[in-house]
């Protein structure tokens, strides 16, 4: 699985501002010829899981 399916599979996850954008940021960078699975692409993965994992602390308290 790439990091693309990865947010794919999370994207339900995330208000549309901050997935709008993330899809922004890897559209951007897959336009100038990055690939699906970059250093870039799981950044933006890991900061989309961050976002969701505070999500989650802050509704449970």
């Amino acid at each position: 699985m790439t990091a693309m399916d990865e947010l794919a599979s999370i994207s339900h996850l995330l208000p549309l501002p901050v997935l709008e954008d993330v899809n922004q940021r890897c559209g951007d960078w897959l336009a100038t010829g990055g690939k699906e699975d970059d250093p870039y692409i799981h950044q933006q993965l890991s900061f989309a899981n961050r976002f969701v994992k505070k999500q989650k602390e802050v509704s449970h308290k």
